[in-house]
């Protein structure tokens, strides 16, 4: 299986996603069907922003809003995503909801379309106050959750939380991805100061970028325990790694989000956890949020749609089950 791209899942459905569940349980309000809310992503190939597509299609199917599925080919390709963005201010829609690509660069943007249209942020940050609301996962307190992980599947397989590990971030200045890091690295002096970061790298958000990382990682570090790879595209890279060099009993990986791949190598032992988060209700709620500020109603300014550890001691159970097997179609 290629690790260039996520992989969608083909897997047949049995139930809703817990998290579709939660959101198609909220009341909605029905409106005009003329009514568009694009929805702007970063990378429309990969499975986590699938999953956020689903989610806004059905809320789009729900309420009666016409959804446009928006989004580069590629979470680098910061300008792809500034012109999608201007194009979609100049159909003049009821709102837009937007996952910024990158903190900085989509700021200015962002404010300069604030000005036609409302915009709803989701997963991701960027440097403007023109939001009128947010929804993502508390992407620092993602970051802690991975390093307890972490460390924890360090003292299962050791005895003991010590030892070298590593960071490894997808792109440099992704707001979400700095939030996790900032998170990791903070819980891990505070909380597991046995732990030395000896290595704290980003990517060019290619998996393949990710596995010759890891692999020059274990051939420098031959006392390396453990990994936090931030994002699913990495985490796909450093799971083939550590399988591809059979040292899942010797280097223990927190990866975050999910697709096939990454569950695979969960349930094979290359991954010891996912931070998995709840994109299909980002998908949802975003459009469900962004048609109420179109009709002028209060929204919250900020909503945290949660995260959760998975590993294969809980992967079975249902509230964990529905987030790593979202219905996507």
């Amino acid at each position: 299986m290629s690790i260039v791209k996520s992989l969608l899942s083909r897997r047949a459905f049995t139930a809703l996603a817990g998290a579709a569940v939660i959101a198609t349980a909220m009341p909605v309000t029905s409106f005009a069907a003329d009514v568009t809310i694009p929805i702007i992503v970063k990378d429309t190939t990969s499975f986590y922003w699938q999953i956020v597509l689903a989610g806004a299609r059905k809320a789009g199917k729900d309420l009666g809003v016409n959804v446009p599925e928006l989004g580069a080919q590629a979470e680098s390709d910061i300008n792809g995503q500034i012109s999608i963005l201007e194009n979609a201010v100049a159909g003049k829609p009821a709102a837009i909801v937007i996952s910024p690509t990158e903190f900085k660069a989509l700021g200015k943007p962002i404010d300069e379309a604030a000005k036609s249209v409302p915009i709803i942020g989701i997963d991701s940050g960027a440097d403007s106050k023109a939001f009128k609301s947010f929804l993502t996962t508390d992407n620092v307190q993602g970051g802690r959750i991975a390093a307890d992980g972490l460390a924890a599947a360090i003292k299962e397989m050791t005895g003991k939380e010590e030892g070298e590990i590593v960071i490894l971030t997808n792109l440099p200045g992704v707001g979400s991805l700095e939030q996790r890091r900032e998170g990791f690295l903070d819980q891990i002096k505070t909380k597991h100061p046995g732990l030395k970061v000896i290595a704290d790298k980003y990517g060019d958000g290619q998996a393949t970028t990710g596995l010759n990382m890891m692999t020059d990682l274990i051939t420098a570090n031959p006392n390396l325990v453990g990994v936090f790879a931030s994002n699913l595209i990495l985490a796909q890279g450093v799971g083939q790694a550590i399988a591809e060099n059979k040292l899942g009993d010797k280097i223990k990986v927190i990866g975050f989000d999910s697709d096939d791949k990454t569950v695979g190598f969960l349930k094979d032992g290359a991954i010891a956890g996912l931070v998995v988060q709840d994109p299909y209700r980002m998908g949802y709620d975003g459009i469900k949020t962004a048609l109420a500020v179109s009709k002028g109603e209060k929204v919250p300014e900020n909503v945290d749609t949660g995260a959760n550890l998975v590993t294969k001691a809980n992967m079975s159970d249902p509230k964990i089950d529905a987030l790593l097997n979202p219905k996507i179609k």
